[in-house]
This record gives C-alpha cells, structure tokens and sequence, in this order.
C-alpha cells in the first residue's frame, strides 16, 4: 500500500487544483512545497486577470482550459467568499491599422465558444470609458479580476476538507518507480522518503528541473525553459482612468501591457516581456520610458511622473524571442505520471479546468 494515493509537487494555484480535484474524488493528496507558504512563485506575481479565452488558438488547450476553467472558477469564487470582479475587458485599437487584429481576435473568440463579446466602435468605446483613446474595441464582459491568494487559501481549504495535506518547506529531490506506483525522496529539516500511486509535476518555473529527477522520464520529453519576465508600474497622484481592463492587441509571445484596476482600488499597467537568464524580481525604473509610450496609445492624459515601479513576476515559456508561442504541454507519457510544463497565462484562470483534465488523465 502507498503512503498516498497521489503527490503533487508545486503549492501555486495549478498544483493545488490537481490536488482539489483529486480530493474531491476521494483521493488520499499530499501537495508538497518547497516555499515556506503557498503560491510563492508565478501564482503570486501575476495580473490577478479572470481571462475570457479570445486569444488562443483552436483547438489549443489554452482556448478549452481556459473556457472551462473560467466558468469554473467564477462559480468556485463565488461559493467560497473570494473576492472578485467581473468587471470586463476593453481590447483596444488606437489606430486603424489595429482594427484587423481585433476582427481576428473576435472570430478566434467565437470558435472558441467565448460569450459576451461586443464589437464597439470608437464613440461606444469612449461613452463606456470616457479617458479611452480608441477607433474600436472588443468588449469582454465575462473578463474581471480576482484574489488569487484567496483562491489558494480557498482551494487549500479543500484539500484539507477531503483528508488531504499541503506540506510547505519540503522540496522534491526526485522520484523511482515502484511496484505500486512510485517512491518519492522529499527534503527540508526532516528529509523522507514516501510513496504514492499517482506523480503530478506542477512545480511552475522548477517543471523542468524536477523532471529531471524523475527516473523512467525520458529527457528528450522535457522541453527546453525561457523565463519571460514581466515588469509592472503603479499609478500615484491619480484617480485609477478605467473601471474596466485595458489591453491593446496582442503582442508576440504575450498579450501586451494592459491595464487593471485591482481589487483595491490601485490602478496598475504591466506586464511588460523582458527576456531573462535567472530568476530576478528587481524592476529596473528605467524601464517606466517604455511603459509611457505604450500607456499613452489608449490613455494620452497619463500625467508625467505618474509611474511607480511596482513588482515583477516570470512566467515559465516554452519558445524564445522570436519564436511561436505554444500551448500548455501535460505530459501523461509515462504511466501514473503527470507533468506539466509552460503553464504561464492563462494558467491561473484555467487551474480548476487543468486539475480536471489531469484527474482525468490519471483516470481517477
């Protein structure tokens, strides 16, 4: 018999969903944590953004998971007291050049099964959000904003309802195989050893370091890792200009610096793509040059001086500069074994879909 029926390895909002979703099937769960609390990494540094599903490619996981993971997560949200707000989303075009690619986005939103999307010319555009520099628009009503620490207190809340444990300040160091499924070396001030049926790798920008130390994983199924960090600014000395989110089409490898009015209040833009090798949080001021230029496409009466330096987050992409952006990738190759790799946006919209599907594929 195992210790367990499942280990997840990654607290942040993915692994705790896995570990939600198994749970609530009657599944004995240990999330294990390397971080001294829960969604220490990409699940703390992020937009706090609820994504509709407009920008992802058909059939992609991204659209689906997405999809489902959205409506999930307003009903999960709302039975659990978390705080929210399904405040919508402007896409903007600021010229005429722009408005094909909100033609596109409109359809991909269609095939994608997205609801409460409106095409909006400059006039409805500005009477919604009179600071608005803008030709046209996409409106996404089913877009909003939410606590994600809330949500993962929440989704831990649950684990721990159904039996389960979330162990914090114990890193993975690598796993074997074993008769029954597979044993599980675990560091921290007491290192052990457990076992259990069922391995889920949702270890966010460690996924591939850890695979690594899984035996029987085959390296060539580990795909290469890019840290894409994105820098964000706070307004100061002004009234937050939008009650509604602000993004401009989508940029390559992202979907472009936007705005949010967050939950309390604070009117933030961001984030930015900065290409990095390590891991490193510290946002350069300087960059604040840019961010004026691209906030002042869609909000011209940004004042000077109004852009603080705020906080940065890198989100575990799986292309390069100049190369495509890609879809989630779940590995399920190897028997009672589950990775998953490159889960950046819409990642944190889609966990509850993503737990799904991974219980799923674990046939539990």
């Amino acid at each position: 018999m195992s210790d367990f029926d499942a280990a997840i390895v990654g607290a942040g909002a993915v692994g705790l969903a896995c570990g939600y979703a198994l749970a609530k099937r009657g599944q004995s769960v240990l999330v294990i944590e390397r971080e001294g609390r829960i969604g220490a990494g990409v699940s703390s540094r992020n937009s706090e953004v609820i994504h509709a599903g407009l920008h992802y490619a058909t059939g992609s996981l991204k659209a689906r998971l997405c999809v489902e993971g959205r409506r999930a997560l307003y009903d999960f949200l709302a039975a659990h007291n978390v705080a929210f707000d399904k405040c919508g989303k402007l896409i903007v075009a600021t010229e005429e050049s722009e408005i094909p690619a909100l033609e596109r986005l409109a359809a991909q939103g269609e095939v994608n099964g997205v609801e409460g999307v409106r095409w909006l010319d400059g006039a409805e555009a500005r009477a919604l959000e009179p600071e608005l520099k803008a030709v046209a628009a996409l409106e996404s009503r089913e877009s909003g904003v939410f606590d994600a620490h809330g949500y993962m207190d929440a989704l831990e809340g649950e684990i721990e309802a159904h039996g389960g444990a979330v162990v914090l300040k114990s890193p993975f160091l690598g796993a074997a195989p074993s008769a029954d499924g597979w044993s599980i070396r675990v560091g921290g001030d007491a290192p052990t050893t457990i076992s259990a049926r069922l391995l889920i790798n949702a270890a966010g920008l460690g996924a591939q370091a850890c695979a690594r130390t899984i035996e029987s994983l085959p390296s060539a199924r580990i795909p290469a890792l890019h840290f894409g960090k994105g820098n964000y600014f706070a307004l100061q000395g002004a009234k937050a200009p939008f009650s509604r989110l602000i993004y401009p089409p989508p940029i390559p490898g992202a979907l472009g610096t936007h705005y949010r009015r967050d939950l309390g209040g604070v009117a933030r833009f961001g984030p930015d793509l900065e290409w990095v090798a390590e891991e490193n949080y510290a946002v350069d001021p300087a960059r604040a040059e840019g961010f004026y230029a691209t906030i002042r496409r869609f909000w011209p009466a940004l004042p000077d001086g109004a852009l603080a330096a705020d906080y940065s987050g890198i989100r575990p992409k799986l292309h390069g500069p100049g190369e495509t952006q890609g879809d989630f990738v779940i590995d399920d190759s190897v028997a009672r074994l589950v990775c998953l790799f490159g889960i950046e946006s819409p990642g944190l919209t889609s966990s509850l879909a993503i737990g799904e599907e991974v219980a799923r594929r674990l046939d539990v």
